[in-house]
Formats: structure tokens, C-alpha cells, sequence
């Protein structure tokens, strides 16, 4: 399958770990130039070391993604550096593990401000520099599987989740004329530094999953990297679940137990 991705110029915001380092790493392996915006410095220095074996080119900026002066600020300095954006990955993600009750306004604006806003004016400052370039392009928002069924005690993650859902949706129908996709991939339980720290994976939190295990974040990053491709050119304005069968069938852990049975 052709991909016609070498040359391409893809951004990952929150891209120096998880998800986003992995796509980022795929990306590379593709031949595209890559982008990646990170809160924190460190991390993006220790990003850089991984990935200079790559030999891609590559262009890292420390940002704050809540702040959307500084989003657009990082668009630009991309298409500066690196000539054009042709792929835009909405990837940068805070989460809390707090019940409603003890949750304060800070809460709610930082975690909306981070992943949902940051996301649409991110979003916005990409399509512009590829309606102004001509040249068409894709932006990816990086859901969540608690958009279907959200997950407690974390309810302001959701809602920001499906706020990025409908944008992706909205989006998608707006910027198709100048030959812009959107899509959102929607992540089931996935091996991250987020997702270890807000709970264990254990096989009670992965009995619902027909595959019963969690995915690595290489079986994510690959299907980012397959929206962004030409091969997916007619996919534009929903969502992949990527969560290996996740509540396919109810107790789908007897499936298993069955079929060790007739082994």
C-alpha cells in the first residue's frame, strides 16, 4: 500500500511521549519531516535523543497548548522551518482523576483549555496555513474510547473528549473544500505514562476488551499514520474506535474461556 508520505510535514502537539512520540517515530519511518510541541523542555530533549537514530528532520518548540497565541505562534514557526503543514495531530491531553464533587473552576478550565481548546484553535491555525499553501492536508484529533462510555472519576476528560468528537465533525465539513480532511482517532485502553498513572492495568480493567489486553502505542500510532495517508482519502469527519473489540459483546472474557475449553 502506497502512503505517499515522504516529504510531508506532520505536527504532533504533545508529541515527546505515549501516543504521540510513537506517531511521531512512524511518522519519521515514512520519510515525513516532523513537528512537536511539548509543555516541558526535558521532555523534549529527551524526545530528541530517541528519535535523532531516525535521521528525519525535525523541528521541537517548547508550548503551552492552553495558550492559543502561542499555538498559532508554533503553526507558523513550523511552516517557517520546515516549509508547509501537511498533517496536524491534536494530540497534547491532561487528565484528573477527581469525583465531581471535589472538582474547582481551575480544574474544568485547565483540563477544557488543554484539550479542547487548544485543539481547536490548533486545528484552525493548521487549516489556514494549508488553505494559504493550497495544497490541501489532514488534521487528527486524538479522542478518547470515554467518549462512548465515559469514565468515572474523570468526568471533565470526557466532556472534552466529545466536544473534540463534534469538532472533528464540524471541521471536517467546513475546510472539505480546500481539500482538508479531519478525522479522530478514538484509543481504547492504551500502555501510556497517563494511563499507568491514573490506574494499574490489570486483567479486571481489560476483561471487556475481546482482546483482552491493552494496546500498545504502536497499534495506535499506525492507524494515525494510515488517516494521514492517502490511502485513507475518502475518510473524513468521524472517528476510528481503536480499542481492540472493547464491550463488542457483553463479558466477551468468556469468549476466551471457552475457547480454552475446546483446546
Amino acid at each position: 500500500m502506497e502512503l505517499n508520505l515522504r516529504n510531508k510535514v506532520a505536527v504532533i502537539t504533545g508529541g515527546s511521549d505515549g501516543i504521540g512520540k510513537e506517531t511521531a517515530k512512524e511518522f519519521l519511518r515514512e520519510g515525513c519531516k516532523i513537528a512537536i510541541c511539548w509543555r516541558t523542555y526535558e521532555k523534549l530533549e529527551a524526545m530528541q535523543s530517541e528519535i535523532v537514530a531516525l535521521c528525519g528532520e525535525v523541528y521541537l518548540e517548547q508550548v503551552d497548548v492552553s495558550d492559543v497565541g502561542a499555538v498559532k505562534k508554533f503553526a507558523q514557526n513550523v511552516r517557517n522551518k520546515l516549509g508547509s503543514i501537511d498533517i496536524w495531530v491534536n494530540n497534547a491531553a491532561i487528565i484528573y482523576n477527581r469525583d465531581i464533587s471535589s472538582i474547582t473552576e481551575e480544574d474544568w478550565d485547565c483540563i477544557i483549555n488543554n484539550n479542547l481548546k487548544s485543539a481547536f484553535f490548533g486545528s484552525q491555525a493548521a487549516a489556514e496555513i494549508m488553505k494559504q499553501d493550497g495544497a490541501g492536508g489532514v488534521i487528527i484529533n486524538i479522542s478518547s474510547y470515554a467518549t462512548i462510555i465515559p469514565n468515572s472519576p474523570r468526568s471533565i476528560y470526557a466532556i472534552s473528549k466529545v466536544g473534540m468528537n463534534s469538532m472533528t465533525k464540524t471541521f471536517a465539513a467546513e475546510y472539505a473544500p480546500f481539500g482538508i480532511r479531519v478525522v479522530a482517532v478514538i484509543p481504547g485502553v492504551t500502555l501510556t505514562e497517563m494511563t499507568r498513572a491514573v490506574g494499574n492495568l490489570t486483567k479486571d480493567r481489560t476483561k471487556d476488551i475481546a482482546l483482552q489486553r491493552p494496546a500498545d502505542v504502536a497499534e495506535v500510532a499506525k492507524p494515525i499514520v494510515f488517516l494521514a495517508s492517502d490511502a485513507a482519502s475518502y475518510i473524513t469527519g468521524v472517528g476510528l474506535e481503536v480499542s481492540g473489540g472493547k464491550l463488542s459483546v457483553q463479558k466477551p472474557y468468556e469468549c476466551w474461556d471457552s475457547a480454552s475449553l475446546t483446546e
